[in-house]
């Protein structure tokens, strides 16, 4: 049994689909008494999601399995300093009596800094972080990249522990002269056993068969929204460059490019051999991976790219850019091979080629890949999550002594939602 028990917050700006296994394991631990707030509801309720042009709402239980809060809103809802307002967040760590603060915002909303001044002010040790693993913004803007070598290194130095959840974004901190003892990576997971059982279910000739793929055909998938920082485009042009034959391209996800790939697969003359599917939802994205014998991702932009994880755990090995943040924890350490220069069509037709024509090759990656995420997942998250906790309490608090005895996290059931109005 742990020496003491830690009570933690833990505030989100919305339910993410990842985070919420991790929050049910997290109550299950007894070093940990945690309480999840939500600055919105956004993704737990169908809404508006303009990237994709249409109503989303996730298939899975987000809000089940852990005590949450929902802190009102006076702010827009829109990506702006004031879309967050919570205000109610000031009272609930003034009166909550937490040990530590896991802040999961990003500081560029008011409710950030109302957290960060109400921990300070109460002595509540403040852990934040970045998935960032570079300066350089997704607009590329030189003032941006410019900005942040001032502003980060005095920023990162408020919190009590920087986590981190990549070795890339690890690596940014340290450049940042955020000193070493101070940055806890907390490794960026899926629910790996979900990913992994539900994958043993799909039966993968009917999947492809329903894509017009018959079983000795190779697939290669992109799963992302259609952005222009995702570069789907990249993909499709390598793909018509490679020539491989009896080769499908899917295209998992939504987005403002869609008619422009309809129309280059049209003038590159391989539209008969790619398949839209449209947004896909989580509990279909199983048979997707499973059914696909690699999955490609271009990215010019990609902090982390969990997609990455969730494809090698169905038995999808993945072809990354040299900008995911995946490629540096997930990819390379098991086939280097598979990262290629970003924006580089031919070495990516040439990833292409390599891969397909050696499908033996392809599926000793896929079953290292597996075996490798599986030191990647809920478990280590906690792990370091508890040991970063751990330290800010005592940098924070370094004389006082924790009274309260360990015992059995409360049943998450116990602890229904709650709606802070202030």
């Amino acid at each position: 049994m742990p020496d003491r028990r830690y009570r933690v917050l833990a505030i989100c700006t919305h339910p993410v689909q990842y985070m919420s296994p991790v929050f049910r394991r997290m109550v299950q631990r007894a070093e940990l008494d945690l309480t999840v707030a939500y600055c919105s509801l956004r993704g737990a309720e169908a809404g508006y999601d303009p990237e994709v042009a249409a109503t989303v709402k996730w298939d899975t239980p987000l809000l089940e399995g852990f005590p949450w809060k929902e802190l009102a809103n006076r702010g827009s809802g829109r990506e702006s300093f004031f879309g967050l307002w919570n205000p109610g967040v000031w009272r609930l760590i003034r009166d909550g009596a937490f040990d530590a603060v896991l802040c999961f915002t990003g500081y560029r909303c008011a409710t950030f800094w109302i957290a960060l001044l109400a921990a300070k002010r109460s002595r509540t040790a403040f852990l934040f972080g970045t998935d960032a693993t570079t300066l350089v913004s997704r607009d590329a803007r030189s003032w941006k990249r410019s900005a942040k070598a001032i502003f980060w290194p005095w920023l990162y130095a408020l919190a009590d522990q920087v986590i981190v959840p990549s070795s890339s974004s690890r690596d940014l901190m340290l450049s940042l002269g955020v000193a070493g003892e101070h940055v806890t990576l907390t490794p960026y997971s899926v629910d790996n056993e979900w990913w992994i059982t539900e994958s043993a279910k799909i039966d993968r000739p009917v999947v492809r068969s329903s894509w017009g793929v018959s079983a000795s055909d190779a697939v290669v998938l992109f799963c992302a929204k259609l952005q222009s920082w995702k570069r789907p485009l990249d993909l499709l042009q390598a793909f018509a460059k490679a020539k491989i034959s009896n080769a499908w391209l899917v295209y998992a996800g939504e987005g403002p490019l869609r008619a422009e790939l309809e129309t280059a697969a049209k003038n590159l003359g391989v539209a008969d051999w790619v398949r839209f599917l449209g947004f896909v939802n989580q509990t279909q994205l199983p048979a997707v991976y499973t059914a696909a014998d690699v999955m490609v991702l271009p990215s010019e932009y990609e902090p982390f790219a969990v997609v990455v994880n969730e494809a090698i755990c169905c038995g999808c090995p993945v072809i990354v850019s040299d900008r995911v943040g995946a490629a540096q924890d997930l990819v390379a350490p098991v086939a280097p091979e598979l990262v290629y220069p970003c924006g580089n069509v031919d070495a990516l037709a040439t990833s292409l080629q390599a891969a397909l024509s050696d499908r033996a090759r392809l599926g000793s990656i896929a079953a290292a890949s597996r075996e490798h995420i599986r030191t990647w997942s809920p478990k280590e998250n906690i792990d370091t999550t508890i040991d970063a906790v751990r330290t800010a309490v005592a940098r924070v608090r370094p004389l006082r002594r924790h009274s309260a005895a360990v015992t059995p996290a409360a049943p998450s059931s116990a602890a229904g939602p709650q709606k802070l109005s202030e």
